[in-house]
């Protein structure tokens, strides 16, 4: 990829450092676009990673998801195709350079525009999990440069980005895991009822939900949803559902500066002393210090 250069991502990371300012995460004229930037090497973020393509220009990156940890660097990409609530941490930077993240997000009709058009994409092997690292590629190494070009030139995107978009993700669909990407937007599929039910998941969160509403929900018997759902979540829906009520419940408690038992409540549970307990085992203290840590320290939403 790198045909001898030493920063193969040079030309993009001069184009963030042109349309960004700071550290953070940085939206850009290009739709669903962004850019992110650390100078330091970070704590452990959490957050929901929307469907979406996730590079690295500078440094390296780890992402967990459940148990499953995925390392990318300048020469890999990172998928996921479905909203996943997730652990992340910025792993290099260096000494002379920060480190530079590239996002591009995208929808399950999005997917669908570009396979009416496209050749089947024949799975390579059982598909599995909803997040998945591969090597990049020179045809979407291109894609993205000409696409991140368009910062230069924003007359041209509303046009060609649209295009480009569908390019990049027509080579993620062509690559050696794209029928991860395929079954998520082909009606009835297995992947596409999973999906169905993290939807519900999220949208209803704070509710007692029993596992025969979300077999409902998925048309599937609950044997059948509790492993494929833990195949491509790489865990239960008690797990991913208790995950997304303390992430929300961490927002809420720096956001509104709000009291913990009443967050609490208002993320589902009904014992506050339960709370205190799970909050302490993901997020390493209890609500109170936790979020005094986090109001020095930075700001615990992730969007990368």
């Amino acid at each position: 990829m790198s045909g001898g250069i030493e920063n193969p991502w040079a030309e993009v990371a001069a184009l963030l450092a042109r349309h960004s300012m700071g550290d953070g995460v940085h939206p850009t004229a290009l739709p669903s676009v962004f850019f992110m930037r650390h100078t330091t090497l970070n704590k452990f973020s959490y957050g929901m990673y929307k469907p979406s393509l996730c590079l690295v220009l500078q440094g390296a990156k780890n992402v967990w998801l459940g148990p499953d940890c995925f390392t990318y660097t300048p020469a890999d990409y990172l998928v996921a195709s479905v909203n996943l609530p997730v652990t992340a941490q910025v792993t290099t930077v260096l000494p002379d350079r920060s480190y530079l993240g590239f996002k591009l997000e995208f929808t399950p009709d999005q997917i669908l525009s570009v396979l009416r058009d496209s050749p089947p994409t024949v799975p390579k092997e059982p598909v599995k999990r909803a997040m998945f690292v591969s090597r990049m590629e020179p045809p979407l190494f291109d894609a993205v440069i000409r696409l991140t070009r368009l910062l230069d030139h924003p007359a041209d995107i509303p046009v060609l980005a649209p295009l480009i978009t569908q390019e990049i993700l027509y080579r993620i669909l062509q690559g050696s895991h794209g029928a991860a990407l395929a079954q998520i937007a082909t009606a009835g599929s297995t992947a596409s009822r999973i999906n169905d039910v993290i939807d519900y998941l999220i949208h209803h969160f704070e509710r007692i939900i029993r596992i025969e509403e979300l077999a409902e929900v998925a048309n599937l018997s609950m044997s059948s949803l509790h492993r494929h759902f833990k195949e491509m979540t790489a865990m239960s829906p008690i797990q991913f559902q208790k995950r997304l009520r303390l992430q929300e419940a961490r927002r809420l408690l720096i956001s509104e500066a709000a009291d913990a038992a009443e967050v609490a409540f208002r993320v589902g549970y009904e014992s506050p002393s339960q709370f205190s307990r799970e909050y302490s085992r993901m997020f390493g203290l209890p609500p109170k210090h936790d979020i005094e840590r986090l109001r020095v320290q930075y700001d615990p939403t992730i969007n990368e």
